[in-house]
């Protein structure tokens, strides 16, 4: 166990923790072929002629259960969240290194896209 003991800063890592988590599973394009089977694809043109893929969640069954659950970013950050204090609360070296890289990782990316808007790239 190597993550801090003072109890905000372990509330600011397991929150940077979660928030990298919950992005990787519901946006992150690694994670689409996880995501696709509780999906169904809709074609629309748009104004330009321009062919856009929307993903909306099945409608029944398990998948559709899944479906919904994945197209809700708060939903998927509970349960990440209840994944991640369990976790932490085992004690076990692996989980904690599991949480500070995905911590380290959200700070990173915050800082990224701070400076994106900064430099307006």
């Amino acid at each position: 166990m190597f993550l801090p003991q003072n109890e905000f800063t372990l509330f600011v890592i397991l929150g940077l923790a979660s928030f990298r988590l919950t992005r990787l599973i519901v946006f992150d394009k690694i994670m689409e072929p996880l995501r696709r089977p509780f999906f169904k694809e809709i074609e629309e043109k748009n104004e330009k002629g321009e062919v856009e893929i929307f993903l909306l969640p099945k409608e029944k069954g398990l998948p559709g259960l899944f479906g919904q659950l994945l197209s809700c970013f708060w939903c998927v950050g509970v349960w990440v969240s209840l994944f991640l204090v369990f976790l932490h609360l085992q004690h076990w070296f692996i989980g904690d290194l599991f949480v500070l890289i995905l911590a380290v990782a959200a700070l990173g990316a915050i800082i990224e896209v701070i400076i994106s808007k900064i430099m307006d790239i």
